[in-house]
């Protein structure tokens, strides 16, 4: 059984290839997606991936609005997932705001370089103070 860190490395991988689908105008199934990722179904992780899709536009309005002159579309797939992921966690759900942004930031330092994983922090940093709840 996978932790909750480890089911968001999961969630971060699939927002990664639906990316990659989304830019390529490639059709696929999140839940097949989702099951190449994961043998045993987890709410968690669907819950998050569909509430990423469904969501995704305000999301993305989101990030682009705290990237110091950057956007989205300008960021990897990965930092894109895991700005996401941080974002969908703060404005969506009940998981407290330092574990959200602490869990983005340890994918970020496994993912990305030392920069990015700043500027993850401070997006979400503003995130958390600017616009949730």
């Amino acid at each position: 059984m996978k932790n909750r860190s480890e089911l968001r490395e999961v969630i971060m991988k699939v927002l990664y290839q639906i990316n990659l689908f989304d830019e390529t105008d490639l059709e696929y199934d999140i839940d097949k997606l989702i099951k190449e990722q994961l043998e045993i179904q987890n709410d968690f992780v669907d819950e998050s991936i569909k509430g990423i899709v469904d969501n995704k536009d305000r999301i993305y309005e989101l990030a682009n609005k705290y990237l110091n002159d950057w956007t989205m579309d300008r960021l990897n797939k990965v930092d894109q997932a895991i700005i996401a992921l941080g974002i969908y966690e703060l404005m969506y759900t009940d998981i407290p705001s330092v574990v959200a942004i602490n869990e983005a930031i340890e994918l970020s330092k496994k993912y990305s370089d030392e920069s990015v994983t700043k500027m993850i922090n401070g997006v979400l940093d503003k995130v958390y103070h600017e616009e949730e709840k």
